[in-house]
């Protein structure tokens, strides 16, 4: 059964003036990625603001990019829910779609117990026939338990996890937890920062939004650690962190829609409106940005070029 490996693109999500999703602008966003190299693209993610879609605009987002994707690269859209009926209905039409598996993360808003969110996990893997990623998010939602990613990974179509904990300590244990029950459940980094860290201990690589505005970046840190070169991929690991520090600096994910920018496409306006204050400190870190970005950029061109 298939299990992601390499450089997944959480994707950003283009919208229009009136807020719907900007289809060209988002088939210009796959070419880019898949030309880049990428291994694989996470539609309806968490950085490309998942929560504010309605059902049909997130089938429609599959559909467009596996349209335009034509199979070059594997698509596990996210199709996690605050109730399971949800995210099997959206699994299902992934599978329809052509999509390869679909990643599910913890149910949102109302505070469950660790069993009650277990056994939403087993409702949707009982339900579906795809290969299913499990996503770690502590930022937005409750966090998932070594022992209940322990359980899980017994399942068969239970085949990934990407943990966006941030934590090593997190990653380690529940590296170990799987090791020791004899599963081989794929763990990738949820949070760039960690990326080379994560591949040295036995992580299988990443999924993340840095992926699909640097891909240039996050392709050579994976390749640099696949060919031995651990000075490259650590010194390509802390190139970035700057720029990831000024992204996450404004309301999330504004500051990843404003270096997306800077690639070339138009992401459109905030989904959530923003205060006078908040749009001040926006303006101010935008420029900051820009600023970070533009000698990557430069350093891209010149490595083109030559």
């Amino acid at each position: 059964m298939f299990k992601p490996e390499g450089v997944y693109v959480a994707m950003l999500t283009p919208f229009r003036e009136d807020g719907s999703l900007n289809e060209a602008e988002l088939r210009r966003i796959v070419d880019f990625l898949v030309e880049s190299g990428v291994h694989g693209l996470f539609p309806i993610s968490s950085v490309g603001e998942s929560i504010h879609m309605s059902m049909d605009e997130k089938i429609r987002m599959m559909e467009v990019i596996a349209d335009q994707n034509k199979g070059r690269v594997r698509i596990t859209p996210g199709v996690g829910s605050s109730h399971p009926a949800e995210s099997i209905h959206l699994a299902q039409k992934a599978k329809e779609i052509g999509c390869d598996g679909v990643v599910v993360a913890p149910p949102y808003f109302f505070q469950l117990s660790q069993e009650n969110i277990e056994k939403y996990y087993e409702t949707i893997s009982d339900a579906v026939d795809i290969p299913i990623i499990l996503y770690n998010i502590p930022l937005f939602t409750q966090p998932l338990t070594y022992d209940i990613v322990k359980r899980l990974a017994r399942r068969e179509n239970v085949v990934a996890m990407k943990d966006s904990s941030g934590s090593m300590v997190d990653f380690m244990h529940f590296m170990d937890k799987v090791r020791i029950i004899g599963e081989d459940l794929n763990i990738l980094a949820g949070r760039e920062e960690t990326l080379f860290p994560t591949l040295m201990v036995g992580g299988k690589g990443c999924m993340t939004g840095t992926a699909g505005i640097l891909p240039e970046k996050m392709l050579g840190i994976y390749n640099a650690w696949k060919a031995g070169e651990y000075s490259e991929a650590l010194n390509l690991q802390l190139s970035i962190l700057l720029v990831i520090r000024a992204m996450f600096s404004v309301t999330f994910p504004l500051g990843f829609k404003v270096a997306m920018e800077m690639r070339g496409f138009q992401m459109g306006p905030p989904k959530q409106p923003l205060s006078d204050a908040e749009r001040f400190k926006f303006n101010t870190t935008k420029v900051r940005i820009q600023k970070i970005m533009k000698p990557i950029l430069n350093e891209f061109k010149e490595t083109s070029s030559s």
